[in-house]
Protein backbone atom coordinates (compact mmCIF):
# COMPACT_ATOMS: atom_id res chain seq x y z
CA UNK A 1 0.00 0.00 0.00
CA UNK A 2 1.17 3.43 -0.80
CA UNK A 3 0.92 6.08 1.62
CA UNK A 4 1.06 9.43 0.03
CA UNK A 5 0.82 13.06 1.50
CA UNK A 6 -1.98 13.90 3.93
CA UNK A 7 -5.48 14.40 2.07
CA UNK A 8 -9.02 15.31 3.51
CA UNK A 9 -10.00 12.07 5.46
CA UNK A 10 -12.99 11.78 2.99
CA UNK A 11 -11.44 11.75 0.12
CA UNK A 12 -7.42 10.70 1.12
CA UNK A 13 -8.15 6.81 -0.37
CA UNK A 14 -9.99 7.95 -3.14
CA UNK A 15 -6.90 10.32 -4.12
CA UNK A 16 -4.49 7.73 -3.21
CA UNK A 17 -5.71 5.50 -5.74
CA UNK A 18 -7.95 7.32 -8.01
CA UNK A 19 -7.20 7.48 -11.73
CA UNK A 20 -3.30 7.11 -11.77
CA UNK A 21 -2.19 9.54 -10.30
CA UNK A 22 0.99 10.64 -11.40
CA UNK A 23 1.57 14.07 -11.95
CA UNK A 24 2.11 15.23 -15.51
CA UNK A 25 4.59 17.87 -14.41
CA UNK A 26 7.17 15.35 -13.58
CA UNK A 27 7.72 14.59 -16.84
CA UNK A 28 8.34 18.02 -17.58
CA UNK A 29 10.46 18.73 -14.32
CA UNK A 30 12.91 15.70 -15.23
CA UNK A 31 13.45 16.54 -18.62
CA UNK A 32 14.86 19.46 -17.58
CA UNK A 33 17.20 17.28 -15.25
CA UNK A 34 20.95 16.72 -16.50
CA UNK A 35 20.97 13.00 -17.95
CA UNK A 36 22.27 9.83 -15.69
CA UNK A 37 20.17 10.92 -12.56
CA UNK A 38 21.86 12.09 -9.65
CA UNK A 39 21.42 11.30 -5.93
CA UNK A 40 22.83 12.71 -3.20
CA UNK A 41 27.31 13.45 -3.68
CA UNK A 42 27.84 12.95 -0.61
CA UNK A 43 29.57 9.36 1.17
CA UNK A 44 30.47 11.52 4.49
CA UNK A 45 29.65 9.12 7.45
CA UNK A 46 28.46 11.76 9.71
CA UNK A 47 26.30 13.07 7.38
CA UNK A 48 22.43 10.91 7.79
CA UNK A 49 21.28 9.14 5.08
CA UNK A 50 17.58 10.84 3.65
CA UNK A 51 14.43 9.13 3.26
CA UNK A 52 11.75 10.46 1.63
CA UNK A 53 8.31 8.86 2.24
CA UNK A 54 5.08 9.79 1.62
CA UNK A 55 3.44 9.04 5.36
CA UNK A 56 -0.01 8.53 6.55
CA UNK A 57 0.47 9.86 9.51
CA UNK A 58 2.90 9.42 12.89
CA UNK A 59 2.34 5.60 13.09
CA UNK A 60 4.16 5.12 9.67
CA UNK A 61 6.97 8.09 10.40
CA UNK A 62 7.52 6.71 13.37
CA UNK A 63 7.67 3.03 12.39
CA UNK A 64 10.11 3.86 9.28
CA UNK A 65 12.03 5.99 11.60
CA UNK A 66 12.59 3.09 13.97
CA UNK A 67 13.25 0.37 11.56
CA UNK A 68 16.27 2.90 9.60
CA UNK A 69 17.85 3.81 13.44
CA UNK A 70 18.02 -0.13 13.56
CA UNK A 71 19.68 -0.63 10.86
CA UNK A 72 22.08 2.33 11.46
CA UNK A 73 23.08 1.41 15.19
CA UNK A 74 24.18 -2.08 13.18
CA UNK A 75 25.97 -0.08 10.53
CA UNK A 76 27.98 2.78 11.95
CA UNK A 77 25.32 5.22 9.97
CA UNK A 78 22.43 7.55 10.76
CA UNK A 79 19.23 8.21 8.71
CA UNK A 80 16.92 11.06 8.64
CA UNK A 81 13.50 10.25 7.71
CA UNK A 82 11.35 13.07 5.68
CA UNK A 83 7.82 12.91 5.55
CA UNK A 84 6.93 14.71 2.02
CA UNK A 85 3.88 17.44 2.46
CA UNK A 86 4.01 16.48 -1.57
CA UNK A 87 5.93 13.19 -2.64
CA UNK A 88 5.74 13.35 -6.14
CA UNK A 89 6.20 17.49 -6.08
CA UNK A 90 9.38 17.20 -3.74
CA UNK A 91 10.92 14.48 -5.01
CA UNK A 92 10.54 15.43 -8.59
CA UNK A 93 12.39 18.84 -7.42
CA UNK A 94 15.03 16.79 -5.72
CA UNK A 95 15.77 15.27 -9.03
CA UNK A 96 15.79 18.50 -11.03
CA UNK A 97 18.13 20.21 -8.42
CA UNK A 98 20.40 17.57 -8.56
CA UNK A 99 19.50 17.04 -4.65
CA UNK A 100 17.45 13.71 -4.96
CA UNK A 101 17.22 12.07 -1.25
CA UNK A 102 19.26 8.64 -0.65
CA UNK A 103 16.32 6.40 -0.65
CA UNK A 104 12.54 7.31 -1.45
CA UNK A 105 9.02 5.51 -1.93
CA UNK A 106 8.65 5.39 -5.55
CA UNK A 107 5.02 4.32 -6.39
CA UNK A 108 4.03 2.06 -9.63
CA UNK A 109 3.15 4.90 -11.63
CA UNK A 110 6.16 6.90 -11.73
CA UNK A 111 8.56 4.19 -11.90
CA UNK A 112 8.57 3.61 -15.73
CA UNK A 113 9.21 7.58 -16.11
CA UNK A 114 11.91 7.99 -13.75
CA UNK A 115 13.66 4.67 -14.95
CA UNK A 116 13.05 5.30 -18.44
CA UNK A 117 14.90 9.05 -17.71
CA UNK A 118 17.70 6.79 -16.03
CA UNK A 119 17.20 8.10 -12.62
CA UNK A 120 17.16 4.96 -11.26
CA UNK A 121 19.73 3.10 -9.74
CA UNK A 122 19.09 -1.03 -10.76
CA UNK A 123 19.88 -2.38 -7.01
CA UNK A 124 17.19 -4.85 -6.95
CA UNK A 125 18.57 -7.69 -8.66
CA UNK A 126 21.79 -7.47 -6.20
CA UNK A 127 19.57 -8.30 -3.33
CA UNK A 128 20.39 -11.49 -0.90
CA UNK A 129 16.01 -11.54 -0.76
CA UNK A 130 15.56 -10.59 -4.61
CA UNK A 131 13.15 -13.85 -4.76
CA UNK A 132 11.58 -13.61 -1.92
CA UNK A 133 9.17 -11.22 -3.68
CA UNK A 134 5.38 -11.25 -5.33
CA UNK A 135 7.01 -12.04 -9.41
CA UNK A 136 4.04 -9.61 -10.25
CA UNK A 137 5.08 -7.28 -7.95
CA UNK A 138 8.90 -7.57 -9.51
CA UNK A 139 7.17 -7.33 -12.76
CA UNK A 140 6.23 -4.01 -11.85
CA UNK A 141 9.36 -2.83 -11.04
CA UNK A 142 11.71 -3.95 -13.31
CA UNK A 143 13.10 -1.88 -16.46
CA UNK A 144 14.37 -3.41 -19.37
CA UNK A 145 14.76 -6.51 -18.43
CA UNK A 146 16.30 -5.56 -14.79
CA UNK A 147 14.42 -5.88 -11.72
CA UNK A 148 15.35 -2.17 -10.33
CA UNK A 149 14.14 -1.65 -7.33
CA UNK A 150 12.59 -3.72 -4.39
CA UNK A 151 8.57 -2.98 -3.57
CA UNK A 152 7.94 -2.15 -0.07
CA UNK A 153 4.07 -3.77 0.04
CA UNK A 154 1.27 -3.48 -1.69
CA UNK A 155 -2.76 -3.80 -1.74
CA UNK A 156 -5.13 -5.48 -4.26
CA UNK A 157 -9.09 -4.08 -4.32
CA UNK A 158 -11.21 -6.55 -3.02
CA UNK A 159 -15.07 -6.43 -2.44
CA UNK A 160 -15.74 -4.96 0.98
CA UNK A 161 -19.27 -6.00 2.42
CA UNK A 162 -21.11 -4.16 5.42
CA UNK A 163 -21.87 -7.02 7.90
CA UNK A 164 -24.81 -5.57 9.00
CA UNK A 165 -26.72 -4.42 5.81
CA UNK A 166 -25.77 -8.36 4.77
CA UNK A 167 -27.31 -9.83 7.36
CA UNK A 168 -30.37 -8.44 7.42
CA UNK A 169 -31.32 -8.91 3.84
CA UNK A 170 -31.03 -12.36 4.92
CA UNK A 171 -27.63 -13.34 3.17
CA UNK A 172 -25.11 -15.42 4.54
CA UNK A 173 -21.55 -16.47 3.56
CA UNK A 174 -22.90 -18.93 0.77
CA UNK A 175 -23.76 -16.04 -0.65
CA UNK A 176 -20.74 -13.60 -1.32
CA UNK A 177 -20.87 -13.55 -5.17
CA UNK A 178 -18.39 -15.12 -7.09
CA UNK A 179 -19.12 -13.73 -10.72
CA UNK A 180 -20.88 -10.83 -11.97
CA UNK A 181 -24.53 -12.36 -12.17
CA UNK A 182 -24.33 -13.23 -8.72
CA UNK A 183 -23.01 -9.76 -7.65
CA UNK A 184 -25.73 -8.17 -9.53
CA UNK A 185 -28.25 -10.27 -8.17
CA UNK A 186 -27.02 -9.44 -4.05
CA UNK A 187 -26.51 -6.29 -4.90
CA UNK A 188 -29.91 -6.06 -5.68
CA UNK A 189 -31.17 -7.65 -2.74
CA UNK A 190 -28.93 -4.92 -0.79
CA UNK A 191 -30.81 -1.97 -2.74
CA UNK A 192 -33.04 -0.66 -0.38
CA UNK A 193 -34.24 2.28 0.99
CA UNK A 194 -31.54 5.18 1.11
CA UNK A 195 -28.64 2.04 0.64
CA UNK A 196 -27.42 1.16 -2.81
CA UNK A 197 -26.22 -2.01 -3.20
CA UNK A 198 -22.67 -1.41 -4.49
CA UNK A 199 -20.67 1.64 -5.54
CA UNK A 200 -16.57 2.46 -6.55
CA UNK A 201 -15.07 5.61 -8.30
CA UNK A 202 -16.01 5.78 -11.56
CA UNK A 203 -12.39 5.63 -13.19
CA UNK A 204 -9.68 3.47 -14.73
CA UNK A 205 -8.33 2.15 -11.17
CA UNK A 206 -11.83 0.66 -10.80
CA UNK A 207 -13.88 0.04 -13.66
CA UNK A 208 -10.30 -0.70 -15.29
CA UNK A 209 -10.72 -4.25 -13.07
CA UNK A 210 -13.88 -5.08 -14.74
CA UNK A 211 -12.16 -4.75 -18.10
CA UNK A 212 -9.77 -7.69 -16.83
CA UNK A 213 -11.85 -9.48 -15.68
CA UNK A 214 -14.18 -9.61 -19.20
CA UNK A 215 -10.77 -11.08 -20.48
CA UNK A 216 -9.51 -7.36 -21.88
CA UNK A 217 -6.09 -5.66 -21.69
CA UNK A 218 -5.71 -2.30 -22.35
CA UNK A 219 -1.58 -3.48 -23.89
CA UNK A 220 -0.51 -6.31 -25.21
CA UNK A 221 2.14 -8.66 -23.71
CA UNK A 222 4.51 -7.24 -25.67
CA UNK A 223 4.11 -3.75 -24.72
CA UNK A 224 3.97 -2.17 -28.38
CA UNK A 225 0.69 -2.34 -29.54
CA UNK A 226 -3.15 -0.45 -27.75
CA UNK A 227 -5.78 -2.92 -27.40
CA UNK A 228 -8.31 -0.68 -25.81
CA UNK A 229 -11.22 -1.56 -28.37
CA UNK A 230 -11.35 -4.47 -27.85
CA UNK A 231 -14.71 -6.29 -26.88
CA UNK A 232 -13.55 -7.46 -23.70
CA UNK A 233 -12.93 -4.24 -22.69
CA UNK A 234 -16.19 -3.14 -24.33
CA UNK A 235 -18.26 -5.39 -22.06
CA UNK A 236 -16.52 -4.82 -18.87
CA UNK A 237 -17.73 -1.25 -19.55
CA UNK A 238 -21.16 -2.66 -20.76
CA UNK A 239 -21.48 -4.78 -17.34
CA UNK A 240 -20.94 -1.35 -15.22
CA UNK A 241 -23.52 0.15 -17.58
CA UNK A 242 -26.00 -2.66 -16.92
CA UNK A 243 -25.08 -2.58 -12.81
CA UNK A 244 -26.18 1.55 -12.89
CA UNK A 245 -29.00 1.42 -15.29
CA UNK A 246 -30.49 -1.60 -12.56
CA UNK A 247 -30.30 0.73 -9.82
CA UNK A 248 -28.17 -1.42 -7.93
CA UNK A 249 -24.86 0.59 -8.66
CA UNK A 250 -24.30 4.29 -7.33
CA UNK A 251 -20.83 6.45 -7.61
CA UNK A 252 -19.61 7.98 -4.24
CA UNK A 253 -20.05 11.80 -6.31
CA UNK A 254 -23.60 10.22 -6.44
CA UNK A 255 -24.31 9.06 -2.42
CA UNK A 256 -22.52 12.73 -1.61
CA UNK A 257 -19.44 10.81 -0.52
CA UNK A 258 -15.96 11.94 -1.51
CA UNK A 259 -15.21 8.06 -2.17
CA UNK A 260 -16.87 4.99 -1.57
CA UNK A 261 -15.66 4.02 1.52
CA UNK A 262 -16.96 7.24 3.16
CA UNK A 263 -20.26 6.10 0.82
CA UNK A 264 -20.01 2.93 2.97
CA UNK A 265 -19.22 4.41 6.54
CA UNK A 266 -22.35 6.52 5.95
CA UNK A 267 -24.62 3.47 5.09
CA UNK A 268 -25.24 4.79 2.06
CA UNK A 269 -23.53 1.83 0.16
CA UNK A 270 -23.83 -1.98 1.22
CA UNK A 271 -20.51 -3.06 -0.80
CA UNK A 272 -17.81 -0.88 -2.38
CA UNK A 273 -14.55 -2.38 -4.27
CA UNK A 274 -11.50 -0.44 -2.18
CA UNK A 275 -8.32 -1.79 -0.71
CA UNK A 276 -6.64 -2.35 2.35
CA UNK A 277 -7.13 1.11 3.37
CA UNK A 278 -10.80 0.24 4.33
CA UNK A 279 -9.63 0.59 7.64
CA UNK A 280 -8.98 4.47 7.78
CA UNK A 281 -12.85 4.12 7.87
CA UNK A 282 -13.05 3.22 11.66
CA UNK A 283 -11.74 7.38 12.62
CA UNK A 284 -15.11 8.11 11.58
CA UNK A 285 -16.96 5.03 11.06
CA UNK A 286 -16.14 3.15 14.40
CA UNK A 287 -19.37 1.01 14.51
CA UNK A 288 -19.35 0.08 10.80
CA UNK A 289 -18.34 -3.74 10.87
CA UNK A 290 -17.46 -5.57 7.12
CA UNK A 291 -15.82 -8.18 5.69
CA UNK A 292 -13.65 -8.63 2.93
CA UNK A 293 -14.65 -10.68 -0.27
CA UNK A 294 -12.43 -11.58 -3.40
CA UNK A 295 -13.90 -9.81 -6.57
CA UNK A 296 -15.75 -11.78 -8.32
CA UNK A 297 -15.26 -13.43 -11.74
CA UNK A 298 -15.94 -11.95 -14.99
CA UNK A 299 -16.05 -14.15 -18.14
CA UNK A 300 -12.81 -13.61 -18.85
CA UNK A 301 -11.85 -15.18 -14.92
CA UNK A 302 -10.94 -13.12 -12.03
CA UNK A 303 -8.72 -10.24 -12.15
CA UNK A 304 -7.97 -7.34 -9.64
CA UNK A 305 -5.34 -4.39 -9.37
CA UNK A 306 -2.49 -4.19 -7.60
CA UNK A 307 -1.04 -0.97 -6.16
CA UNK A 308 2.91 -1.01 -4.68
CA UNK A 309 5.52 0.82 -4.31
CA UNK A 310 9.36 0.40 -4.29
CA UNK A 311 12.43 1.57 -2.37
CA UNK A 312 13.80 3.94 -5.40
CA UNK A 313 17.74 5.05 -5.22
CA UNK A 314 19.30 7.20 -7.24
CA UNK A 315 21.28 6.45 -9.83
CA UNK A 316 25.04 7.25 -9.33
CA UNK A 317 24.66 7.92 -6.05
CA UNK A 318 27.95 8.39 -3.76
CA UNK A 319 25.28 6.23 -0.82
CA UNK A 320 23.84 3.40 -3.32
CA UNK A 321 25.56 0.77 -1.73
CA UNK A 322 25.02 2.10 1.90
CA UNK A 323 20.69 2.53 0.75
CA UNK A 324 20.67 -0.84 -0.86
CA UNK A 325 22.21 -2.07 2.51
CA UNK A 326 19.03 -0.42 4.02
CA UNK A 327 16.40 -1.44 1.77
CA UNK A 328 17.60 -5.41 2.18
CA UNK A 329 16.71 -4.73 6.06
CA UNK A 330 13.50 -2.94 5.32
CA UNK A 331 11.90 -5.71 2.92
CA UNK A 332 13.18 -8.40 5.29
CA UNK A 333 10.26 -10.67 6.60
CA UNK A 334 10.88 -9.79 10.12
CA UNK A 335 10.68 -5.41 9.43
CA UNK A 336 7.71 -5.62 6.74
CA UNK A 337 5.30 -7.82 9.47
CA UNK A 338 6.65 -4.75 12.14
CA UNK A 339 5.27 -2.28 9.27
CA UNK A 340 2.23 -4.21 9.24
CA UNK A 341 1.82 -4.29 12.72
CA UNK A 342 2.71 -0.47 12.81
CA UNK A 343 0.11 0.87 10.07
CA UNK A 344 -1.20 -1.74 8.39
CA UNK A 345 0.23 -2.75 5.37
CA UNK A 346 0.94 -6.21 3.56
CA UNK A 347 4.22 -7.58 3.13
CA UNK A 348 5.64 -7.88 -0.35
CA UNK A 349 7.56 -11.00 0.19
CA UNK A 350 5.37 -14.17 -0.15
CA UNK A 351 6.33 -15.86 3.08
CA UNK A 352 5.63 -12.57 5.10
CA UNK A 353 2.62 -12.17 3.26
CA UNK A 354 1.47 -15.69 4.15
CA UNK A 355 1.82 -14.62 8.01
CA UNK A 356 0.41 -11.47 7.41
CA UNK A 357 -2.96 -13.41 6.44
CA UNK A 358 -2.85 -15.56 9.23
CA UNK A 359 -2.26 -12.70 11.58
CA UNK A 360 -4.97 -10.35 10.32
CA UNK A 361 -7.78 -13.14 8.87
CA UNK A 362 -10.02 -10.40 8.23
CA UNK A 363 -7.46 -9.36 5.00
CA UNK A 364 -6.69 -12.59 4.12
CA UNK A 365 -8.69 -12.04 0.98
CA UNK A 366 -6.51 -8.97 0.02
CA UNK A 367 -3.56 -11.68 0.20
CA UNK A 368 -5.19 -14.44 -1.75
CA UNK A 369 -6.03 -12.14 -4.12
CA UNK A 370 -2.33 -11.18 -5.45
CA UNK A 371 -2.45 -14.53 -6.99
CA UNK A 372 -4.83 -13.10 -10.05
CA UNK A 373 -3.61 -9.35 -9.70
CA UNK A 374 -2.24 -6.99 -11.99
CA UNK A 375 -1.26 -3.72 -12.33
CA UNK A 376 -2.67 -1.38 -14.20
CA UNK A 377 -0.84 -0.04 -17.17
CA UNK A 378 2.05 1.53 -16.68
CA UNK A 379 4.45 3.00 -19.15
CA UNK A 380 6.59 6.27 -19.65
CA UNK A 381 3.79 8.87 -21.21
CA UNK A 382 0.22 6.43 -20.37
CA UNK A 383 -0.51 8.25 -17.32
CA UNK A 384 -1.40 10.89 -19.52
CA UNK A 385 -3.45 8.88 -21.46
CA UNK A 386 -5.17 7.24 -18.62
CA UNK A 387 -6.09 10.82 -17.30
CA UNK A 388 -7.69 11.77 -20.56
CA UNK A 389 -9.77 8.38 -19.92
CA UNK A 390 -10.68 9.07 -16.75
CA UNK A 391 -12.36 12.31 -18.10
CA UNK A 392 -13.82 10.25 -20.86
CA UNK A 393 -15.74 7.82 -17.73
CA UNK A 394 -17.38 10.88 -16.71
CA UNK A 395 -19.80 10.46 -19.76
CA UNK A 396 -19.93 6.39 -19.45
CA UNK A 397 -23.46 6.59 -18.09
CA UNK A 398 -26.19 7.25 -20.89
CA UNK A 399 -22.42 7.04 -23.38
CA UNK A 400 -20.97 4.38 -25.71
CA UNK A 401 -18.50 2.44 -24.41
CA UNK A 402 -17.05 1.72 -27.64
CA UNK A 403 -16.65 5.57 -28.34
CA UNK A 404 -14.83 5.99 -25.32
CA UNK A 405 -12.55 3.35 -25.71
CA UNK A 406 -12.08 3.83 -29.32
CA UNK A 407 -10.48 7.79 -28.12
CA UNK A 408 -8.49 5.62 -25.71
CA UNK A 409 -6.96 3.22 -28.30
CA UNK A 410 -5.91 6.19 -30.60
CA UNK A 411 -4.17 7.93 -27.24
CA UNK A 412 -2.63 4.90 -25.85
CA UNK A 413 -1.10 4.01 -28.96
CA UNK A 414 0.39 7.39 -29.81
CA UNK A 415 2.51 6.72 -26.60
CA UNK A 416 2.99 3.77 -26.93
CA UNK A 417 5.02 4.58 -30.15
CA UNK A 418 6.75 7.36 -28.63
CA UNK A 419 7.49 5.11 -25.88
CA UNK A 420 9.04 2.78 -28.16
CA UNK A 421 10.80 5.18 -30.59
Amino acid sequence: MIRHSAVKKSGRRAARWGGVALATGIAVALAGCAGGGGGSASSDPSKPLQILIGSSGDAETQAVQAAADTWASQNNASVEVIAASDLTQQLSQGFAGDDAPDLFYMSWDQFQTYAGNGYLQPYAADLANKDAFYPNLVDTFTYDGTFTCAPKDFSTLGLIINSDKWSAAGLTDADIPKDWASLQSVAQKLTTGDTVGLSFGLEYARAGAFMNQAGGELVSADGKTATADSAQNVAGLEYIQQLHDSGVLRFPTELDSGWSGEALGKGKAAMVIEGPWIKGIAGDYPDVKYQVAELPAGSGGQSTFSFTNCWGVPANSATADQAASLVEFLTSDDQQLAFSKAFGVIPSTESAAATYATTYPENKAFVDSAQFAVSPVNFAGSATVITDFNAQLEGLIGGDPKSILSTLQTNLQAALDEANG
